[in-house]
């Protein structure tokens, strides 16, 4: 399995406020369902309660300590241990899509992020956590203003 950080961020690493988006870039939600249609996509279950509904060509997993009553398609796992044992051998690249708490713990085992790099602060309640920038390869895919938001799309590849 190779596991894959996907996320907008701000300028100090902000993702959101109240269980939302604190942005509306089109062209950045085109590129987040470019990246990750055809994959598995894993999430906590606070995101997946924010999605509009399942998203198209893709396999949901929710991470949850709870029991949820989720869409009969969506597999659940109680942690992230429970997902790592059953994912391991999987030879897939899994998309990590949120939310903090879940980035927190995929983060070491993660070989890339995919981030767009917002070039503004934000008022928000939930951080994309601290990352090493040192122990990445960093290439700028994309270079983009929109809505009069200026912002990239970054890779960061781990270096092993």
């Amino acid at each position: 399995m190779k596991l894959t950080m996907i996320a907008a961020i701000g300028k100090n690493r902000e993702l959101g406020k109240n269980n939302d988006l604190i942005w509306h870039l089109p062209t950045d939600l085109k590129f987040f369902r470019e990246q990750t249609k055809g994959h598995t996509i894993i999430m906590g279950r606070k995101t997946f309660e924010s999605l509009p509904g399942m998203l198209p060509k893709r396999h949901h997993i929710v991470i949850s300590r709870s029991n949820p009553d989720l869409d009969q398609q969506v597999e659940i796992f109680s942690d992230i241990n429970a997902f790592m044992e059953a994912y391991q051998d999987k030879d897939e690249e899994i998309f990590v899509i949120g939310g903090a708490q879940i980035y927190s713990q995929m983060l070491p085992f993660a070989s890339k992020l995919i981030l767009t790099e917002i070039d503004q602060s934000y008022d928000a309640d939930v951080y994309f956590p601290e990352f090493d920038k040192s122990e990445y390869h960093r290439s700028v895919i994309n270079d983009i203003t929109e809505n009069d938001v200026h912002y990239k799309h970054v890779v960061y590849e781990r270096i092993n």
